[in-house]
């Protein structure tokens, strides 16, 4: 990534953490989806973190990532990488950085709603729930009922039901106004326990970490059916309507849709309305994908636990 002379000279610091929290990887495809796994997290916690504290009694002043787009070809520490990909980390800090937002903080067990609007304001729910790798429920779902205010951040209350993750589980967080309208979507991959760091070894650009929670019971998921079907075509724009649904009963973890024009090269730029998504078994979610209406072509569709497929926007739609 760098000169031999750099601390960021090689991916070693990187790539025990990548292997320690999800295991060794088993081929390149595994590294990568891995990395888009890891760095989802990292930038999602970064923006996060902070908008949970601005109001604090000493918040910080401001965040800045560090990079938006690559100048050369490399597999980390990017929005966008070389070719305009937007990564794992760019649909992360755009999850983290909804206007009206709900976050759960890993070390107090909490929830935070988030407030980046000048006039938003009023009563909210916050829907919450908590099922394991198979898809049975490990609490009663919980509804938390709070009030937001404009340009605010608060605790919306510690949940419980954390107690009951036996190995890995998913936490899944929606926000909905008065009227029942989806605000935020959040869903999370939580162990039984969250990385320690070292803080007193810490240095300039790294803090060890002396214990790593074991997320690799993802890679052994029973494998989830999809189905991707063209909705609607914006030709004004070059917009496509997407719905995607998990068909199965399992979990669908960290899909990626990938837009290929009709000879299989990638589409750039393209923008997504979310990306990297994980649904709950029987759930639907619609998507969109805007890129020039000259390219049309294909989505491929890959992730954690489905088999790779892909659906033409022509003929409008296919199961996996």
């Amino acid at each position: 990534m760098s000169t031999n002379a750099s601390s960021f000279y090689n991916r070693k610091i990187y790539n025990e953490a990548l292997a320690k929290r999800y295991g060794s990887p088993r081929s390149l495809d595994d590294y990568l989806l891995k990395a888009q796994i890891m760095d989802y997290e990292a930038t999602r916690a970064q923006f996060e973190a902070y908008n949970s504290q601005w109001k604090a009694e000493r918040p910080a002043t401001g965040s800045i990532y560090w990079m938006l787009n690559s100048a050369w070809p490399n597999l980390h520490w990017n929005q966008f990488d070389h070719y305009l990909h937007p990564a794992g980390s760019y649909f992360g800090s755009k999850v983290g950085l909804r206007q009206e937002h709900v976050a759960y903080d890993y070390v107090r067990k909490c929830v935070w709603i988030i407030n980046h609007s000048l006039d938003r304001e009023g009563p909210r729910k916050i829907k919450v729930e908590l099922i394991d790798l198979n898809g049975h429920v490990l609490g009663s779902e919980v509804t938390l009922s709070v009030r937001t205010r404009p340009n605010t951040a608060k605790n919306a209350g510690k949940l419980s039901i954390i107690t009951k993750i036996k190995d890995v589980a998913f936490l899944r967080l929606i926000l909905v106004d008065e009227k029942e309208t989806v605000l935020s979507r959040n869903v999370y991959w939580l162990g039984t326990s969250v990385d320690k760091l070292d803080w007193e070894n810490s240095t300039w650009y790294h803090t060890p970490v002396t214990e790593f929670p074991d997320l690799s019971a993802l890679r052994k998921m029973q494998k989830a059916k999809l189905t991707l079907k063209l909705v609607k075509c914006i030709s004004s724009n070059g917009t496509r309507v997407l719905k995607l649904e998990n068909t199965s009963s399992v979990p669908a973890f960290f899909i990626r849709l990938h837009l290929v024009d009709e000879h299989g090269s990638d589409v750039n730029p393209v923008i997504w309305s979310d990306n990297y998504v994980t649904l709950w078994p029987k759930e639907k979610m619609l998507l969109t994908v805007s890129y020039p209406e000259n390219k049309l072509g294909r989505v491929e569709m890959s992730g954690g636990n489905i088999k790779p497929s892909e659906i033409s926007l022509l003929s409008g739609s296919y199961d996996s």
